[in-house]
């Protein structure tokens, strides 16, 4: 994608809106705008195409359709699972015990550090490896009766590590402990069955393949205890009170469709371009080294630290010579700091504060990856001097 004279591999931050979701939305923002809680007709259309929206995701998630909630944002599903299932889980069982990945997006990672800090709950932290995944027995070894809810990211935004989702599940059902995943950027990339992952709660944003800003999806499995966070109306199961947002929410169920009918496709074109980025930095840039696994990564995903280098002086470098890239989660640049993830790995912090994330997309092509392994080597060696 070529915006404003910028090549753009930053798809791990936001993706732009395909032209066929577009298209699936506009009818819902004029000609079909009813309230779907109106018992009219005007409000009933509107009703029926939520519905058969829910059916499509639900279909897609291998669930039920009353197990799909809409949301504003993958981060308000992560907010609506952490503290729904640990404040149902306190009231139910008194439990008082959160134990989450240290490499989860700030949207847990900061939902749960509140939790403990101003609601008493006990958090504690999984060991990660230093390619940032969970150990199944790391998280067997830590599970007590009093543990509230479990959380640990699909796949990492900032380093791309695919987690073991399905085992750790499998562990937390044996001990009827709720699991939450943060799938927000998997899905683009990934099959998406809650059966086979074995989860409880997952969290997603059509911004991350390809829909509108603005919309998720929080899969609740049935007879799993939550209370809601945002109350009012009766909308979305008497747990995400406010009128639904029509058009987005038919983008979201286009975008997912899209995402998941297209996936191996996608992945077998980006795929040799990620290996072809990793191959070539690493081999004629000295002081680099890869973050994340080498093959266990979304198929999209390329991310760097470079010793003796700024992240955010090589990002703008970047900008000026017509790359739009990030430092690794879009929410942490302009950060002074090494990240929580780099961190949480072990890279110490001259290593931590120089990363890179490239992440291609459905315009991204051989010719844009030729012309930014080109200009990286010199632009990192000018910086270094």
């Amino acid at each position: 994608m070529i915006h404003n004279k910028s090549i753009y591999f930053d798809y791990a931050a936001t993706t732009p809106v395909d032209g066929r979701v577009l298209e699936a939305m506009l009818p819902y923002f004029s000609d079909v705008f009813g309230n779907p809680s109106s018992i009219h007709r005007v409000g009933q259309s509107a009703e029926a195409i939520l519905e058969k929206s829910r059916e499509t995701v639900a279909n897609l998630l291998h669930c039920l359709p009353g197990e799909v909630i809409f949301t504003a944002c993958g981060s308000e599903s992560d907010n609506l699972a952490l503290r729904g299932a640990a404040f149902a889980a306190r009231e139910g069982r008194r439990a008082n015990h959160i134990l989450i990945s240290p490499v989860e997006h700030h949207a847990v990672t900061h939902t749960a550090q509140e939790l403990a800090t101003h609601f008493g709950f006990e958090l504690e932290y999984l060991p990660v490896d230093k390619y940032g995944l969970v150990d199944p027995h790391a998280v067997a070894s830590r599970l007590r009766s009093e543990t509230a809810v479990v959380s640990v990211i699909h796949a990492n935004n900032e380093i791309g590590s695919i987690n073991p989702i399905a085992e750790i599940g499998a562990i937390c059902r044996e001990h009827r402990i709720p699991f939450h995943t943060d799938s927000v950027q998997a899905a683009a990339h990934l099959p998406i069955d809650v059966q086979e992952l074995n989860v409880d709660l997952m969290a997603l944003g059509a911004h991350k393949f390809y829909g509108p800003k603005g919309i998720g999806v929080l899969f609740i499995r049935r007879g799993t205890s939550i209370l809601p966070i945002l109350t009012g109306g009766g909308q979305e199961s008497g747990l995400r009170a406010g009128t639904q947002n029509i058009p987005y929410i038919v983008g979201f169920a286009e975008a997912f469709r899209l995402a998941q009918e297209e996936r191996d496709q996608r992945a077998a074109r980006l795929t040799p371009l990620r290996d072809h980025l990793i191959g070539q930095i690493l081999e004629e840039i000295p002081q680099s080294m890869l973050t994340g696994h080498p093959a266990q990564r979304l198929p999209n995903h390329a991310s760097f630290v470079f010793q003796g280098v700024d992240g955010n002086v090589l990002l703008m470098h970047l900008d000026m010579e017509g790359f739009a890239c990030s430092s690794g989660s879009a929410c942490k640049t302009g950060d002074p700091e090494p990240s929580d993830v780099l961190t949480a790995i072990g890279l110490p912090r001259e290593w931590g504060l120089g990363s890179l994330r490239l992440s291609l997309g459905v315009d991204s092509t051989p010719e844009q990856v030729e012309q930014f392994l080109n200009i990286l080597p010199a632009v990192v060696q000018r910086i270094r001097r």
